[in-house]
């Protein structure tokens, strides 16, 4: 990468290519850094050898990467008609995850931005997806382009747990608020504070049949709870320079509360974080990103800590 700047914007075919080099070109151009292009689509792969002859084949497969250049270079055109410096690269590895990280890995780029879609319960499941082996893998941040438009002076959430009931530690709330507020900074935007938690009262009924005779006080603990999340909350806000009109607490589950909160604020983008655990404890723990991504409407930037 030597001393250049850059982003890192993965283009898919099918998953719009131009919306997000349109976002690539309007960060690009407030950071005053370069783009590297890839233009990921495997479908170039010998996927006629054993079917036509040899000589055939390489023709036609030259063919569709000529094919595939040439929307590399128009896509790149977004960007260097505002005299943003861009590199186009075409990659046909399969999984494209593992050729975007090692990208990556050797660009150190400020963002790795691409498109995102809705994600069947099988690509959940069997973790196939790219989105999530980048969230998985990438430990740089990574920006999924959602929404269709971004305002001047946008609204950005910043999705916090200050009590660490996630098992996420505090430092990956302070990497979150710092992200948020470094955008923000880029576009005369507003940082707001959401933080969500559990109450008690949901679970008092079977509780009641555990503890019998017992009564337990739910309404009192619930109440401790609110105040107990709401000090760290607050606390958390204090020392990050938050306002107090910019912090929302809301009673409870984040992947029910928050597609609904950034709509209610009209937000265009939300910062979580994620968790880079080593093992396989990794696999099976999936982070609040992962389950909310599908859910909201605008673009997302996940950042990471390793443990």
């Amino acid at each position: 990468m030597g001393n250049e700047r850059k982003i890192l914007v993965v283009i898919e075919p099918d998953n719009a290519p131009k919306l997000v080099m349109e976002r690539a070109a309007w960060l690009a151009n407030l950071m005053n850094c370069e783009i590297q292009l890839l233009l990921c689509d495997p479908i170039s792969n010998p996927l006629l050898i054993g079917i036509i002859p040899a000589a055939e084949s390489s023709e036609i497969e030259r063919a569709i990467q000529q094919v595939q250049q040439e929307q590399a270079n128009e896509l790149a055109g977004i960007a260097r008609d505002r005299g943003i410096v861009v590199n186009t690269e075409l990659v046909f590895e399969r999984p494209i995850a593992d050729a975007v990280l090692s990208r990556a890995r050797e660009l150190k780029p400020l963002f790795v931005m691409k498109g995102t879609h809705y994600h069947s319960g099988a690509e959940r499941g069997i973790m196939v997806d790219t989105d999530w082996q980048l969230l998985r893998g990438c430990s740089f941040p990574i920006w999924l382009v959602k929404g269709e438009t971004f305002a001047d002076s946008p609204l950005i959430v910043a999705a916090v747990d200050p009590t660490h009931e996630h098992d996420k530690p505090a430092a990956l709330d302070d990497e979150i608020i710092r992200m948020a507020k470094s955008v923000a900074s880029l576009t005369s935007g507003e940082v707001h504070l959401f933080h969500s938690y559990e109450r008690l009262a949901g679970i008092g009924d079977e509780a009641m049949k555990v503890f019998r005779p017992v009564k337990l006080e739910i309404d009192k603990i619930d109440k401790k709870i609110k105040q107990e999340h709401r000090k760290a909350l607050d606390s958390l806000a204090e020392k990050n320079g938050i306002s107090g009109k910019c912090i929302h607490q809301l009673p409870g589950r984040t992947r029910d509360l928050l597609p609904a909160f950034i709509r209610s604020k009209n937000a265009q983008l939300v910062v979580m974080g994620a968790l880079a655990r080593w093992g396989f404890k990794r696999m099976i723990i999936g982070s609040t990103a992962e389950r909310v991504m599908d859910h909201l409407s605008c673009d997302i930037l996940v950042v990471r800590i390793t443990e």
